[in-house]
């Protein structure tokens, strides 16, 4: 078991655990939770499923508290309708990690065993958005990256997390915590 997944299962103290991983579009959250998850055998939420389209990230951060850790489901968003989806459960008692940019608000925090950010510098970030998603994003990306600041200044999720990594070397195994005060926490 790799370093951060003992820490998330220590932070859980033998209980479910509840994993919010933040960082902005293409810091490597969505690669990253992918591993972590299997590694855990938890259920993944991706909150690009579930953001209400280009202006959703508000309402993406607030499911997290509001419907999938409390009430264990969540409404997908059907992008190519711009239209909300069908609702899908998780197990309430099986361990979880939500990944996404919002998900590790203070509220969030709240109902969450362990918070990871994942840092990246914006010019590497867009770099691999664009490569990942190409001109739809691209068209997108400053509707998108305005959200992520007033969010990250609001919610400062980096200094909520009890576990930050660096984007430059995602994913598992080599993860390189960051140094400072949160990378102990």
């Amino acid at each position: 078991m790799t370093r951060v997944a003992r820490r998330v299962r220590s932070l859980a103290g033998g209980g479910r655990a509840v994993t919010l991983i933040d960082g902005g579009s293409g810091a490597g959250k969505s690669t990253f939770a992918t591993s972590l998850a299997a590694e855990l055998g938890s259920q993944l939420v991706r909150l690009d499923d579930v953001y209400p389209g280009w202006d959703g990230l508000e309402a993406g951060s607030r499911a997290v508290y509001e419907e999938i850790v409390p009430l264990a489901h969540w409404h997908r968003w059907d992008w190519d309708e711009s239209r909300a989806g069908d609702i899908h459960r998780i197990d309430p008692v099986r361990d979880v990690v939500i990944e996404g940019c919002g998900a590790l608000s203070h509220p969030g925090r709240a109902v969450a065993t362990a918070g990871i950010w994942i840092e990246l510098d914006e010019r590497e970030r867009h770099r691999r958005a664009i490569a990942r998603d190409g001109a739809v994003y691209e068209a997108e990306w400053d509707r998108w990256a305005a959200q992520e600041a007033v969010f990250f200044t609001r919610e400062r999720p980096d200094l909520l997390a009890d576990i930050r990594l660096d984007g430059r070397v995602l994913p598992i195994p080599g993860l390189r915590e960051l140094s400072g005060p949160t990378a102990s926490r």
